[in-house]
């Protein structure tokens, strides 16, 4: 039976009275890539700070890599790579430097050095830019560097967090591209993001709220396991007050916002069709289109957290 890369058994860190992770257990298999999820202050980047050797837990533990966290933190570090949420490397050096800046600090020699900052500048399309200056450069390119350098010692593991915060969508899917070439040269990746399309992409994913993890498995078992009933998607011209009036509803069973879209889980498909339009015409409020949908994770996310607020009342 293959050994986990990660194995974190009833991690616990407390500052004070206050649990920001409470008892998680969990375990990533070498080569995939793990989706830690969450809303900002739910625990995620205190857990990788635990995991990367960084902090010491109040309780439990976890293995990285076959290393304690606990009392093997600096085998941990020369395991791993990690790209921290806010941006780590010198902005007034410049990419250049940067480079020879972390290969030094990874123990590299010259050869193994030169060899990497190909790589690097290749994967984050940065060839001809060795001369800039950091701070120059978009969020996007900052990011691919910012990863280049996390990796440049050829770690097993990696941890990645909030990497595409503050990078537009078409940086994020390119850098994406990017966390599945790693993942298929073996290495295991450990992402948190608060972009839940972005956990899509993910073979395994956790869910965290207030330092506990409420739900796991691969995005379509979440799916499958959690949504029992239909989705309509409804496009009306006044989302607010049109959710306001379906709330009411015996046969709602969830309803959320997304944009100028409302999505609506029913008890009965057909009546709940009849039912808003009915309901929504009468407040003079112009349904457009009533469409059932696949479910996504953030609806899934949403159901979780409406569910976790309810056996906490």
């Amino acid at each position: 039976m293959a050994v986990n890369a990660i194995e974190v058994d009833n991690l616990t860190k407390c500052f004070g009275k206050f649990c920001a992770v409470d008892h998680i257990s969990f375990g990533v298999r070498q080569g995939e890539i793990f989706g830690f999820l969450g809303a900002n202050g739910a625990g995620k980047s205190t857990t990788i700070r635990m995991l990367c050797g960084l902090l010491q837990s109040t309780q439990g533990t976890a293995r990285v890599g076959g290393f304690d966290i606990n009392s093997q933190p600096e085998k941990v570090k020369e395991t791993i790579g990690y790209m921290s949420q806010k941006f780590s490397l010198y902005e007034d050096l410049t990419v250049d430097e940067n480079i020879n800046f972390f290969g030094k600090v990874y123990g590299l020699s010259n050869g193994e050095l030169a060899e990497r900052k190909r790589w690097v500048l290749e994967m984050a399309n940065l060839k001809g830019r060795q001369k800039s200056i950091t701070g120059t450069l978009s969020g996007g390119w900052k990011q691919r560097l910012a990863l280049g350098c996390a990796v440049l010692h050829r770690p097993r593991i990696v941890f990645l967090d909030e990497p595409t915060s503050g990078v537009d969508p078409l940086m994020r899917r390119k850098f994406w591209e990017l966390i599945n070439d790693l993942s298929a040269d073996g290495i295991t990746v450990l992402v948190t993001t608060h972009y839940l399309e972005e956990a899509e992409y993910c073979n395994d994913i956790i869910l965290i709220n207030a330092g506990k993890i409420i739900a796991g498995g691969s995005p379509k078992q979440l799916k499958e396991e959690h949504i029992k009933t239909p989705i309509l998607e409804v496009q009306c011209s006044n989302v607010i007050d049109a959710l306001t009036l379906i709330e009411e509803q015996p046969w709602k069973v969830e309803t959320s916002v997304f944009g100028t879209h409302m999505h609506v889980s029913v008890s009965d498909e057909t009546k709940a069709r009849r039912e808003i339009r009915r309901i929504l015409n009468r407040q003079d409020i112009r349904v457009d289109n009533i469409e059932r949908i696949t479910p996504s994770l953030e609806d899934v996310f949403i159901y979780l957290l409406d569910q976790e607020a309810k056996r906490a009342a």
